[in-house]
């Protein structure tokens, strides 16, 4: 595989993550007591704590990942919160019969995106971005 093609599709990788995690950040962020309440509903303790944490961690990451700054880091931060989320949000093992098809769509989907933030951590940014310009 050519360079520049590498560089274009590890471009897009980061881009792609920064589309699923960037909006979820934000509507945490302009919908933070909808956020506390739903992390509330499902036990978790100190869910104020959680929301925020939640929101920093996909909008400070996200834009980590979009300017390729200390992108193996950022990616691994958002593979470890993504795979936590998905065990306690997305637990199809425990959703009613009616819900387990979807909720179980979300959960896999979800350890997609983690196996994909994994090889971003192993990979790294590629050439277009802060982390190449560093290490230039």
């Amino acid at each position: 595989m050519s360079k520049s093609l590498q560089n274009g599709l590890s471009l897009a990788a980061r881009i792609l993550f920064v589309a699923l995690f960037l909006p979820a950040g934000i509507s945490k962020l302009t919908g933070f007591s909808g956020t506390v309440g739903y992390i509330a509903s499902v036990g978790l303790p100190l869910p104020a704590v959680g929301a925020a944490l939640a929101l920093a961690v996909e909008i400070l990451g996200s834009l980590a990942l979009l300017a390729g700054f200390q992108t193996r880091i950022a990616a691994l931060v958002l593979a470890a919160f993504t795979l936590v989320a998905s065990f306690f949000f997305h637990a199809y093992w425990a959703a009613p019969a009616a819900a387990v098809f979807v909720t179980q769509l979300l959960f896999f989907k979800n350890i997609a995106v983690v196996g994909g933030l994994l090889a971003l951590a192993a990979n790294g940014a590629g050439a277009w971005s802060l982390d190449a310009r560093a290490e230039r």
